[in-house]
């Protein structure tokens, strides 16, 4: 069985090599991503997020810093701050539950301030 952290660290390696389909295939079908927009439910409402994200971390300049990162049993933290030609990420907050090798849950907060 794939443990939390397991599937933390492939959720960050997938994230750092701006893969879709790694990353997606990390929820289980029914995950819920509770985020300030409110939540996304299932891979499907998910996708857009991180092709988003993956359009504007791919851009020239960006860069991330892991602070924190804590596994408990069945769930996963992580603090980090980033920057991207668009933003600056003071303070980004993920929160993940992972049940049988898969992240069902999700929340994620962040202080983004606009660049320009």
């Amino acid at each position: 069985m794939t443990s939390t952290k397991d599937v933390l660290d492939h959720h960050l390696k997938c994230f750092g090599e701006g893969d879709l389909t790694g990353i997606l295939s990390d929820y289980a079908p029914g995950a819920v991503l509770f985020t300030p927009d409110g939540p996304l439910r299932g891979t499907d409402a998910i996708r857009p997020l991180f092709q988003a994200m993956f359009a504007e971390f791919g851009k020239p300049g960006a860069a991330f810093s892991m602070k924190q990162q804590a596994v408990e049993g069945d769930y996963a933290y992580i603090l980090w701050t980033a920057e991207t030609a668009d933003n600056l990420y003071e303070l980004g907050t993920d929160t993940f539950v992972v049940r049988d090798g898969k992240i069902v849950a999700q929340s994620f907060a962040g202080k983004i301030t606009p660049k320009g």
